[in-house]
């Protein structure tokens, strides 16, 4: 077996413990697949994956924070206490080998081997079976020695940017079919061609993907929306056929034209719009939202005297986007959120027109907690349509009136004294003196905001309770005023920060 050794790192000390743990133990540790095919190109590792000759009870003993829910062998290693999300779990897998895959999914049996060569063998890709046995137990910070195996030219794939499978690409693809949508995802990840042999043979097995799991597609396709550059993965599934076996509906808005404010067709602005929110670092449920805003335009489009028109395709797409996420087997709170997003992302208006109460309506519909991800949305839409990527008058105008919208107005609510509570303490009955004294209270913490207290405003209660109805109505009015005062202040002061009137 052919080695070599070179200097890597920084690599993170509690991958480095792992390592040497299993060492001292008397057994070998190379890490594996994605994690160091990251650290060959100078990318940090979304995981962190180690096979040893170690089998599972011996991994368990070694390691005292550990689960095994699996038939494969892999012992997650669980590091509780660090932030970084990527350490949390390290994954230790037994070398192995694996029998016939009958079903195109999995192997009918594994069975464990003594012999790295074994497991780097069944792999898939040649950048993924690069393994690297690191000397060093994370006691410095710097760069490590580090032993690299490479059976199957995994590196020269790297240099070159090739991506290729192990062996016979049929069998590969026809072991797993979910390696045919795996090759594309990581393509896009790293920027790399895939080597025409391998290119063939996934074309022509890529009707293998409709024997895969709904949910390990909706994995690796949340892997392509998730990465910077979504829009190349799925201009990519289309290339090579797969988007039937993910959302087949969006293949019907290629070349669906629409025209006016419009410079793309249908597909392109999608595409633009999930890019924009690639490059703003959206949620997910935005860029999903993104991507299928306008997937009802195709079902709605009828002709117009000068253009198409797509009337209640917000309506059609919300119905569609939710079926194409059930089928996808998304939880429900992001089939939920991005429903929303699909069936109101047309409620941009003109601004000089819409009320502030129709603004609230939208707030209601998506709930506060969203309405932000809303306008991220329509700023996605703006793009997607060719437009510049300065917001815009009217988008600023929007952030204010939602600011206004969702602001808490001031009132007697704010006070720590409530009309139930003053008729407690004063032992007034229900009448016009308890909102005169509430208003009078409210323009007293107004001007001193440190007395709203429930002892200072039971106690000045009491006392106001006393005066006469008509100068309690004279200092309520003040209150009423007062506070009129305060919100238009408020008001003035969000329109500025956004440069609207």
């Amino acid at each position: 077996m052919k080695t070599k050794t070179e200097e890597f790192g920084p690599i993170p000390k509690e991958v480095l413990e792992v390592s040497q743990k299993l060492k001292d133990a008397g057994f070998e540790a190379y890490m594996i697949g994605g994690c160091v095919r990251d650290i060959l190109i100078n990318v940090k590792p979304k995981d962190w994956d180690f096979t040893t000759n170690a089998k599972p009870e011996d991994i368990i003993k070694i390691f005292p924070d550990t689960f095994y829910e699996n038939v494969y062998g892999t012992v997650g290693v669980v590091n509780e206490t660090v932030s970084d999300e990527t350490l949390k779990v390290i994954e230790v897998t037994p070398y192995r080998l694996e029998a016939e895959y009958s079903d195109n999914r999995r192997p009918d049996s594994v069975s464990f081997s003594d012999k790295l060569e074994d497991d780097l063998k069944r792999r898939d890709f040649t950048i993924n079976a690069i393994a690297l046995e690191i000397d060093g137990d994370g006691s410095k910070k710097d760069f490590y020695k580090g032993k690299i195996v490479d059976l199957f030219h995994g590196q020269e794939d790297l240099k070159n940017k090739i991506i290729r499978t192990v062996g016979n690409p049929h069998e590969r693809f026809q072991e797993d079919g979910l390696r045919i949508l795996r090759a594309v995802r990581i393509g896009n990840y790293v920027g790399f061609e895939i080597d025409k042999g391998t290119e063939k043979a996934l074309a022509e097995e890529s009707s293998l993907l409709s024997k895969i799991a709904k949910e390990r597609i909706r994995d690796e396709f949340v892997k392509i929306i998730m990465s910077n550059t979504p829009a190349d993965g799925i201009k990519a599934c289309r290339k090579f056929n797969l988007l039937k076996y993910i959302i087949p509906e969006l293949e019907k808005t290629i070349g669906v034209e629409q025209g006016g404010a419009h410079k793309y067709d249908v597909w392109e602005h999608s595409l633009r719009a999930l890019q924009h929110a690639a490059e703003k670092n959206f949620s997910l449920e935005v860029r999903l939202a993104a991507l299928l805003h306008d997937i009802g335009k195709p079902k709605s489009k009828r002709a117009g005297e000068n253009k198409p028109t797509f009337y209640g395709h917000e309506v059609v797409g919300a119905r569609m986007a939710e079926k194409i996420l059930q089928d996808l087997r998304f939880p429900s709170k992001i089939i939920e959120k991005v429903t929303k997003f699909v069936r109101t992302h047309m409620f941009f208006a003109d601004t000089e027109l819409i009320s502030l109460s129709a603004v609230r309506r939208i707030v209601a519909r998506v709930g506060k907690d969203n309405v932000w991800d809303l306008m991220d949305l329509r700023a996605c839409d703006r793009i997607g349509m060719g437009r510049p990527k300065e917001d815009p008058y009217r988008l600023r105008k929007y952030h204010a009136m939602i600011e206004e919208a969702t602001r808490a107005p001031i009132s007697v609510g704010m006070l720590k004294i409530d009309g139930k509570k003053l008729m407690e303490v004063t032992r007034e009955v229900p009448g016009p003196k308890i909102g005169f004294v509430l208003h009078a209270l409210l323009e007293e913490v107004l001007d001193d905001p440190k007395l709203n207290t429930e002892e200072y405003l039971n106690n000045r209660a009491i006392e106001l309770i006393k005066l006469p109805e008509k100068k309690l109505k004279e200092m309520g009015d003040e209150g009423k005023k007062k506070k009129e005062e305060e919100n238009e202040e408020e008001i003035k002061v969000i329109r500025k920060s956004h440069k609207v009137k």
